[in-house]
C-alpha cells in the first residue's frame, strides 16, 4: 500500500511555471512507476507524464512535451513535475499515481494508487 500527496498547484499567470510535488509513503517508494495524469472540468482524464522506477526512461503526453518535465528522488520518497511555458489550456486537475514495475506507464488503468491531486489554473 502507497499513499501519494499532491502539492505545489496554484493560480499562474500564461507563460509562468509551477513545480508540483508527490510524496509517497512506505519505504519502497523504488520500485513504483509514477505518473501525472490532469483533468480539467468536463474533460476525460489525460496522461501528463511518466517515469520509470529508477528514472531511467521517462516519457511525455504530446500536449505537453517540450515543457514539462518529469522527475523523482529515490531517497525523498518523491515525483516532481516542472512545468514550463504554461498556457491556460494547462489548467486542470493534476494527480500522480503509482504502480510497481520495471518501466514507464501510459495509461490510468494500469497505475494502482492515485493522489487526492492538486489544482492548477493558469491565467491569460
Amino acid at each position: 500500500q502507497v499513499q501519494l500527496i499532491e502539492s505545489g498547484g496554484g493560480l499562474v499567470q500564461a507563460g509562468g511555471s509551477l513545480r508540483l510535488s508527490c510524496a509517497a509513503s512506505g519505504r519502497t517508494f523504488s520500485s513504483y512507476a509514477m505518473g501525472w495524469f490532469r483533468q480539467a472540468p468536463g474533460k476525460e482524464r489525460e496522461f501528463v507524464a511518466a517515469i520509470s522506477r529508477s528514472a531511467g526512461s521517462t516519457y511525455y503526453g504530446d500536449s505537453v512535451k517540450g515543457r514539462f518535465t518529469i522527475s523523482r528522488d529515490n531517497v525523498k520518497n518523491t515525483v516532481y513535475l516542472q512545468m514550463n511555458s504554461l498556457k491556460p489550456e494547462d489548467t486542470a486537475v493534476y494527480y500522480c499515481a503509482a504502480r510497481r514495475g520495471d518501466y514507464y506507464y501510459i495509461k490510468g488503468r494500469d497505475y494502482d494508487y492515485w493522489g487526492q491531486g492538486t489544482q492548477v489554473t493558469v491565467s491569460s
